[in-house]
């Protein structure tokens, strides 16, 4: 009687001070090895709470934490619910020394889902708790929801699964193909004339290409350090699409291009040189370290995006993971330079003098400038001047390679005052190595040609500027704009960013959040967010190789509402729309801040491109989100079935 007395009293306390469930619970899709699908349901306990277990108490059977699954969910279990979590048990006085069963701190239980290929359904049911607080007995029940998807086991790096060891093996990937850019590779040979001028013998030149390998490696190792403590996750991706640090980027490979033309030298200090001498080597090794600082600095205008994303999706399993990401980043980066010091006659043969140094001087000099201008377009739209439209870019680009052309064969012949060659010279064979280059340009100079009218240029799409700059050729497709709400905030800042898919096909896209659902609620539609930036490459790649695929053009245009949430905008918000973003950890003052905020909060990370579907009340239609490095695994047929499965799954607004 006294026991049944204390259970009445602590759930007429329940009622009678109402208050939210303390213990916080998350759900989530585990995946083993063999690709079997696990419900993982996860209790957070805050101190102080006991939260009884699933197992009953003799003496009041009903008074457990319960998990139950609808009708139409237990149809998709397979087994038992397991608890992975260890037990305490003890009398309780708080209910009249009876025995109890419990867990404090945290516990996770595992319940088997049987997923089929193709599978798409949600697992729903009901989670009732009974906690012990002091000398109270409190009950609280909420729902279970989780969707499950049909995913094979991976092997690639996922950031829930992988090691920190695979993390570095990450990081050195990325780093292998942020060395491809033209940031890193075109200062391969800068870098390399300065150790030749340093360095006297092949041993010490092997010493200062390790030491410049290693000065990489630790310096992106500290970044990955300094920016996990000290940096949110936002900031890098806001550094590397500024139009400040793009017009720095400009100006240095515009310096290192009329350099390579021979306008002058640019050569380290003459001082570090003296100072090396007085201190038996400590100023060489200092000045490697700048130029790998350099190195960095420089680059991080092309590898900033593997950069933040090493960073943002390592960060979500730790920390550790986060630097041993960017550790591997400097390995990948520096790795190449290190085949300088492993094959000193590499060195040797670069070193010879020659014509085709020269040559290959003055390529490097004119494809510096020709790159340059990409970031200069970069100021240039993030500033929505516009002044160097694509078809300008076009006409300097298509200018310098053609000038390439004729130089590699030898055209120009600056003796005696002669822009055209001697006679001499014309009688001279062009060498095959310059002569197939010269062809490979030509070719090149011939293919930028029709992008003058309108030509989508694909392979080349993420260095030039926007498609809507475009000031003639737009051949524009039939408009899906048969919408009562018509796109309007932010569209004459950004329409001129809107792909060249887009344009041609007629697809009308939004350029706000809350306007575009509005319209989606309007057509009775699933939205669609393209996560995307003003200053993104990979961005235009997807759209010119990915939306321009009539299977895909024809369901984003004919399903979808479409929305285009550019995250590098720089327009400011109103005073009344400031504020602190505690997913971000940083101040919201722009509109992309705030389109940063929303990819974080829907896909829990910050990447371009990137798409999540929802429905009208803003749940998410698709759990996981879809994005660049998906279809480059998994091919464009699987982006028209992620398409179809959002459609499917849609919940209309009743």
């Amino acid at each position: 009687m006294y026991k049944l007395l204390t259970v009445v009293l602590s759930f007429f306390s329940t009622f009678l001070f109402a208050q939210e469930n303390p213990v916080k619970f998350s759900f989530n899709d585990s995946i083993d090895a063999a690709g079997n699908h696990q419900l993982v349901i996860k209790a957070v306990i805050p101190k102080g709470i006991k939260l009884l277990s699933t197992n009953s108490i003799e003496a009041l059977p009903d008074v457990k934490t319960s998990i139950v699954f609808d009708s139409s969910s237990k149809l998709k279990l397979h087994g038992n619910l397991a608890t992975a979590t260890k037990s305490q048990t003890e009398k309780s006085p708080a209910l009249g020394d009876i025995h109890i069963e419990y867990f404090i701190d945290s516990v996770t239980w595992m319940q088997p889902v049987k997923v089929a290929k193709g599978d798409s359904f949600r697992i729903k049911g009901e989670l009732t708790t009974y906690i012990l607080s002091g000398e109270d007995l409190l009950s609280f029940s909420e729902p279970l929801s989780k969707e499950f998807i049909y995913k094979e086991a991976s092997n690639t790096f996922s950031s829930e699964t992988k090691s920190v060891i695979g993390w570095l093996l990450a990081g050195v990937l990325a780093g292998l193909i942020g060395f491809l850019t033209p940031c890193v590779y075109s200062l391969v040979p800068v870098t390399v004339s300065l150790f030749l001028k340093k360095n006297s013998t092949p041993r010490q030149g092997k010493k200062s290409a390790l030491f410049y390998c290693f000065s990489i490696i630790v310096i992106y190792a500290i970044v990955g350090i300094l920016s996990v403590l000290f940096v949110p996750q936002a900031t890098w991706n806001a550094i590397s699409t500024s139009w400040q640090f793009n017009l720095f980027v400009f100006l240095i490979f515009v310096i290192f291009g009329i350099s390579f033309l021979g306008a002058f030298e640019i050569n380290l200090p003459s001082s570090w040189a003296n100072h090396a001498d007085k201190r038996a080597g400590f100023g060489t090794y200092s000045g490697i370290f700048f130029m790998a600082l350099t190195l960095v600095v420089v680059s991080f205008s092309c590898t900033g995006n593997f950069v933040a994303g090493l960073l943002g999706i390592a960060s979500k399993t730790n920390k550790i993971a986060a630097v041993s990401g960017l550790t591997g980043f400097g390995i990948g980066l520096a790795l190449p330079f290190a085949l300088f010091a492993f094959f000193p006659s590499w060195v040797k043969a670069i070193s010879k003098p020659g014509a085709w140094q020269k040559r290959m001087k003055i390529t490097l000099g004119i494809l510096e400038i020709a790159f340059a201008m990409k970031f200069l377009s970069n100021v240039d739209v993030q500033l929505g001047t516009f002044w160097f439209t694509r078809n300008i870019y076009l006409i300097i680009w298509i200018g310098l390679f053609a000038f390439l052309v004729l130089y590699l064969l030898g055209v120009f012949n600056r003796k005696n005052g002669s822009i055209f060659p001697s006679k001499e010279a014309l009688k001279k064979h062009v060498p095959i190595p310059r002569f197939i280059f010269a062809l490979i340009f030509l070719a090149f100079t011939i293919y930028l040609i029709p992008g003058l009218w309108g030509h989508p240029l694909n392979s080349i799409s993420g260095l030039l500027p926007p498609y809507g700059t475009q000031e003639y050729g737009l051949n524009k497709g039939a408009s899906n704009n048969n919408f009562i709400i018509k796109p309007s905030k932010y569209y004459n800042e950004l329409k001129k960013n809107e792909s060249a898919a887009a344009k041609t096909a007629g697809l009308e896209a939004f350029f706000d959040y809350d306007e575009a659902m509005s319209a989606a609620k309007e057509q009775g539609k699933p939205l669609m967010i393209d996560f995307t930036g003003i200053v993104c490459p990979n961005c235009r790649e997807f759209e010119n190789r990915v939306w321009i695929q009539p299977e895909v053009m024809n369901r984003m245009k004919n399903n979808f509402v479409v929305v285009s949430l550019f995250e590098d905008f720089a327009q400011e918000l109103p005073d009344a729309e400031k504020r602190f973003s505690p997913l971000l950890g940083s101040q919201i003052n722009t509109v992309g801040d705030k389109f940063k905020e929303l990819s974080m909060k829907l896909t829990g990370g910050i990447s371009q491109p990137n798409y999540i579907f929802l429905n009208h009340d803003g749940t998410k239609i698709i759990e996981k989100s879809y994005g660049y490095d998906d279809v480059q695994k998994n091919g464009i047929q699987d982006f028209v079935k992620h398409l179809d499965l959002a459609v499917q799954n849609f919940r209309p607004s009743k």
